[in-house]
């Protein structure tokens, strides 16, 4: 199984917290963060930082629906 993750262009505030923490899943732009390596296998730090986006702008999708962020 595979994830799918993606960055929303309209939410992300390109502050660079996935960029620094995952640099070869994302990359950041002039204007936001895009996903440079799609589909991905089974990553919990990318679990994290999705959790961890100031915009919520990340979600990860296995073959069941949305994974993450994770909710409370």
């Amino acid at each position: 199984m595979t994830w799918t993750v993606r960055v929303d262009p309209r939410l992300c505030l390109a502050s660079g917290m996935c960029a620094g923490a995952a640099p070869d899943v994302f990359a950041l732009e002039a204007e936001h963060a895009r996903v440079v390596a799609d589909p991905l296998e089974p990553d919990e730090r990318i679990l994290d930082i999705a959790d961890s986006c100031p915009a919520q702008a990340i979600t990860v999708q296995d073959g069941s629906g949305v994974i993450g962020p994770r909710r409370d």
